[in-house]
């Protein structure tokens, strides 16, 4: 054990932080007592919730813990150390805990120098989300492939338990020289055949390229050839390019025509709806002028006719008059309304009561031939006025 060895281990453990002083002198002699103490805690560095022995009163004790410690060790952090010079607890146990102190040293040294290159990184720039994208999804990849991993590997141990006998029958079982034999043999034949296969694919390989040589050159040479070809047609131009142009302009010409003519077509179909419309406005109106003159006319007529009868009584004649045309001014003089009149000027019942009457005029009103009355009231009045003049039948006919 060398004095160096002891100087490095000293230092690695107040980096480390051990709580105790270790000086260079303290593995003269064999110290187990330190050594112990030592080893608990680098495995408590590795795994805090491990329980180890403390006791190393008895040679056993020690022993045990001694064996603790080195498997351990080689199950988590796949250290291998000798247990004899452990258990000797002078230089040459340091040159076996200095294993486990390298590793804990260079892990805690990289964490400090990973920490101090973060610091410098978030000094000299910016984070922008936009740059780190890719490292994002480099991440998440991560993320779930170590979750994947971690599933397999909770099932694998689950296994453990039945493999673990497994695994020791087959490490206790003794190793048989033809077996091994037997196995490095057929390891050695296939390796054998992988190079022969290796080897022809190989010839393949130089055969394929020159295949590939062959069938480049003729695609180049068929290249140049459609190459020529395409500009030689570019440069000639065709019989038919002539006739195409002049048929082409002709073309023009008629779609203009044709989008000429549809547009005079919608034009002159919308003029003839609106004459047409302002046709039937004419006729209607005229319809109703014509209506509105012949109404008049006949109501002209039927005046004369009264005015021109001598015999009749000008009071009563103007009474019974005003009394018609309260209902309808406009409209002429119907049967009913003549009959009364004639009826009075000839002395007919004077004494009709006034209820007799009420009760024909309720009865009267406006028939489907437009004037007051129905035609069976029209025949009752003319009734009452006893014997029709002349004069009356003429006034009707004009009616």
């Amino acid at each position: 054990m060398s004095f160096r060895d002891l100087q490095n281990f000293t230092e690695m453990m107040r980096a480390l932080g051990f709580p105790r002083l270790i000086s260079v002198e303290n593995f003269r002699t064999p110290n187990f007592t330190l050594v112990a103490e030592i080893l608990i805690w680098l495995a408590k560095c590795y795994e805090p919730q491990m329980e180890i022995p403390t006791e190393m009163n008895t040679e056993s004790e020690r022993i045990f813990l001694i064996k603790t410690v080195a498997q351990f060790m080689a199950t988590k952090a796949h250290i291998k150390m000798n247990t004899k010079r452990l258990y000797q607890a002078d230089g040459y146990a340091v040159k076996e805990m200095l294993k486990i102190t390298t590793v804990l040293y260079n892990a805690m040294k990289t964490k400090q120098m990973a920490r101090g290159d973060r610091v410098e990184e978030d000094a000299k720039f910016k984070f922008e989300l936009g740059t780190r994208i890719s490292d994002l999804k480099a991440a998440r990849e991560l993320a779930s492939e170590a979750t994947s991993k971690g599933a397999s590997l909770y099932d694998l141990l689950g296994k453990e338990v039945d493999l673990r006998k497994l695994r020791t029958a087959a490490i206790a079982r003794p190793l048989e020289i033809s077996e091994t034999e037997k196995a490095l043999r057929h390891a050695i034949k296939e390796v054998l055949e992988s190079v022969e296969k290796t080897k022809v694919m190989m010839k393949n390989v130089v055969s394929d390229v020159a295949n590939l040589d062959a069938k480049k050159e003729k695609k180049c040479w068929q290249l140049e050839m459609n190459q020529r070809r395409l500009q030689t047609l570019q440069s000639v131009r065709p019989l038919f390019m002539d006739e195409y142009e002049k048929i082409e302009e002709k073309l023009e010409e008629q779609y203009k025509l044709q989008v000429e003519n549809f547009a005079n077509f919608y034009f002159l179909e919308w003029l003839q709806e609106k004459h047409i419309r302002q046709e039937k406005m004419i006729e209607e109106e005229n319809n109703q002028k014509r209506l509105t003159q012949q109404m008049k006319e006949n109501y002209e007529d039927s005046m004369s006719s009264f005015n021109e009868e001598d015999t009749l009584d000008d009071k009563g004649l103007d009474g019974d008059i005003d009394e018609c045309q309260k209902f309808n001014p406009l409209l002429p003089l119907n049967d009913h309304v003549a009959g009364t009149v004639i009826g009075n000027m000839l002395g007919g019942d004077s004494n009709e009561s006034e209820s007799e009457r009420d009760e024909d005029e309720e009865d009267e009103g406006l028939g489907l031939d437009g004037f007051l009355g129905s035609p069976e009231a029209r025949l009752s009045c003319t009734s009452r006025g006893a014997m029709r003049s002349p004069l009356m039948d003429k006034s009707d006919d004009d009616f």
